[in-house]
């Protein structure tokens, strides 16, 4: 498990690009038949990355690091498939994900595993998981059931379709709210014009990416702006003093998953093109 430590904006802003990947930025999450781990204190969000292959892998906990008996014992998780078929057994129910499926698992889930239906296409688990206060019932939310938003317009290159999976109007959790944005062919613009949510904190995984194409993620105070140059099924934390925005050199789709004070998700604090640096 790697561990992530937050930051102030003031040192986030005198970061170079090697600091600025090495703090925000998460590679490398899918390795065949390996369950990689990434623990943010930045709101104690945990960010995984499943890959099955042969074999099922189970999700456990480090009592050292989250001194509990297993890992859901005081946690939500959310999941999104993004590679081929698989299947998540939680405590003896076994629940099916294609691709672009989403799962919701309550606190109290105790045990879960992750296999591939065909290990010549398996399947990739995108998971975040934020601390919880209360059960909340155990659910598949299969891509057709998600709350669409169809946003943009061709004119401004930002023509999206964001899909709500864990969300209050589809399934109630405690603070988790997940989802994924769809640019349309030809539009390369998302989260612009950019705003932070100081109420909340986010994180950004970016695929279906051509091997030769990239996104460059916007990040820092409006006054301050940066940015991290984002390959293919990479992603980055982005703390709720920071705008969250990018810019691809063709469409893509990214997931969004934020914790925080509340789960209003048009609860943003704006920052138009004039409060921009």
């Amino acid at each position: 498990m790697e561990i992530r430590h937050p930051m102030h904006p003031g040192h986030g802003k005198v970061l170079d690009t090697e600091g600025l990947r090495r703090e925000f930025l998460v590679q490398n999450l899918f390795v065949p038949g390996s369950l990689k781990m990434v623990y943010s204190h930045i709101d104690r969000i945990v960010i995984c990355g499943i890959m099955p292959f042969n074999e099922s892998l189970e999700l456990k906990t480090d009592r050292g690091v989250f001194g509990v008996d297993y890992f859901l014992e005081r946690r939500e998780l959310g999941v999104i498939n993004v590679g081929g078929p698989g299947t998540i057994r939680i405590d003896g129910t076994d629940y099916s994900l294609d691709c672009k499926d989403g799962l919701y698992a309550g606190m109290g889930s105790r045990e879960i595993s992750f296999s591939s239906r065909d290990s010549a296409d398996p399947a990739k688990f995108y998971c975040l998981s934020g601390t919880a206060h209360k059960r909340y019932d155990t659910q598949a939310v299969p891509r057709g059931k998600a709350r669409e938003l169809h946003l943009g317009s061709d004119e401004n290159c930002n023509r999206r379709v964001i899909r709500q999976l864990i969300h209050p109007a589809v399934l109630p959790s405690c603070q988790l709210v997940m989802g994924y944005t769809e640019l349309a062919k030809g539009n390369v613009w998302n989260t612009m014009p950019a705003h932070t949510h100081e109420r909340r904190m986010e994180v950004y995984f970016y695929f279906e990416l051509d091997p030769d194409q990239a996104v460059f993620h916007l990040m820092g105070e409006p006054r301050e702006t940066r940015h991290i140059l984002v390959r293919n099924e990479e992603a980055v934390i982005s703390p709720s003093w920071s705008i969250h925005s990018g810019v691809g050199t063709g469409n893509y789709t990214f997931i969004w998953g934020m914790v925080g004070e509340n789960q209003t998700f048009d609860d943003m604090d704006g920052a138009s093109m004039d409060d921009m640096a």
